[in-house]
């Protein structure tokens, strides 16, 4: 005996997956080793599978949803969550549908739509619960900030809340678009924080937004450690700053779209204090990018454990106008009216960049996070983890830092 089977027929409860048949249907269906259930539709209808199934109430968040047609193609696939649509790709011969991973402990709704050469449709719709995330994976905190304008060697940062394990399937979830095409790479500092940064020496290109999207939501980074949500952050590059500085020369350039707006002599380390083989006065050479801004800023000599008191081992403490930073070993381009009649001529700095008052006060207004610093001259060589100084590290190293040891387009 044969009836019409209405549109809108869901599956049975607790199928991992399943094939709904919307034409004419005469008999009930068998399950296959996955947990489907097939039907017998009128010849020509498209038949459906839907994974996971109607019912599913431990569906797993990494796994997403799967739509498979046979006998015909997708016309329409609708995944929601709290009558949101959730993103999904179809594939070029419009037979199978996959979705992005999906929040745990949330019910979702799929709706689907198939049809055959000889135009017969078969529409099925099915409803389940994602597992429930007993650790929770999150971003901590990301740098730079939403809505800024940086420099053009800005990196992006991200900290999460607990040690990532499965590594690769949360940087595949990492995004990174910019309205200019650019080529970086995601490096793995520790457990809990990866970095972006361009290709040596290209950078990002000036004046143009770049987007940063973690796409969280269901990633399994652990044993039952899902991502919670995702996140988007949107900032601005400025234009192009670079920076050049010789301790040999004693002189500094600025250079801003590929033309010198402003060059000073300056005053770098004087050298003469080695402490484990590294001469901690001399100022390091390599590509910094800057880091911040102090107008003052609060220098002393208990980085090198020191008291400022004691004189008879260079022990100082001194209030300095503004200062831009360009290392975590206490290095700055600042002002210094003191050692004005070396700047130009000779190094008597502890390892800054001595400007003159007014050069140094026109900096600070000018410079942007993440402008380029080059300097050269001294045998000191900068560490590629002092501060933002991720350029020092050689790309190919670099890139053998992701998790997926590739690079990426950010166009």
């Amino acid at each position: 005996m044969q009836r019409r089977v209405s549109s809108g027929v869901r599956a049975g409860a607790g199928m991992a997956g399943v094939v709904l048949l919307l034409a004419t249907a005469c008999s009930g269906g068998e399950k296959d080793k996955a947990g489907a259930v097939g039907g017998t539709a009128e010849a020509g209808a498209p038949q459906v599978t839907v994974t996971p199934g109607d019912g599913d109430g431990k569906a797993r968040p990494e796994a997403g949803v799967e739509v498979k047609a046979a006998g015909g193609t997708l016309e329409q696939v609708t995944l929601t969550r709290k009558g949101k649509p959730v993103e999904g790709a179809l594939t070029g011969d419009r037979t199978t549908w996959k979705s992005r991973t999906l929040r745990p402990g949330s019910q979702y709704q799929v709706q689907a739509v198939a049809k055959s050469a000889k135009g017969k449709t078969t529409t099925v719709t099915a409803s389940f619960t994602t597992l429930k995330a007993e650790n929770e994976l999150e971003i901590s905190d990301i740098s730079p900030s939403s809505g800024g304008r940086y420099g053009v060697g800005i990196p992006i940062q991200v900290t999460f809340n607990r040690p990532v394990g499965d590594r690769a399937a949360v940087e595949r979830a990492l995004e990174v678009r910019s309205t200019k095409p650019a080529t970086g790479a995601w490096y793995w500092v520790s457990d809990t924080q990866v970095i972006f940064r361009t290709k040596n020496g290209e950078y990002w290109q000036p004046n143009q937004q770049v987007t940063f999207t973690a796409k969280l939501a269901g990633v399994k980074s652990g044993k039952r450690t899902y991502g919670d949500a995702d996140v988007t952050r949107k900032f601005k590059i400025g234009d192009e700053h670079i920076i050049t500085a010789s301790t040999k020369t004693h002189r500094l350039v600025v250079k801003k779209n590929g033309k010198k707006v402003k060059g000073w002599g300056i005053s770098a380390g004087r050298g003469g204090r080695v402490v484990n083989g590294v001469d901690t006065y001399l100022t390091t050479s390599g590509v910094h990018l800057t880091m911040g801004k102090e107008n003052p800023a609060i220098m002393t000599s208990e980085w090198m454990g020191v008291k400022p008191e004691d004189k008879a081992n260079g022990g100082y403490k001194e209030v300095i106008p503004h200062a831009v930073r360009i290392s975590n070993s206490g290095e700055y381009i600042h002002s210094m009216a003191a050692t004005t009649w070396a700047q130009g001529r000779q190094n008597v700095s502890h390892g800054c960049l001595n400007s003159p008052p007014a050069a140094a006060a026109w900096f600070y207004d000018f410079a942007q996070l993440g402008d380029v610093v080059i300097i050269t001259g001294s045998k000191r060589k900068l560490e590629w983890n002092n501060g933002w100084s991720f350029y020092q590290m050689p790309w190919e190293k670099w890139v053998k830092g992701s998790a997926l040891d590739r690079s990426v387009t950010t166009g």
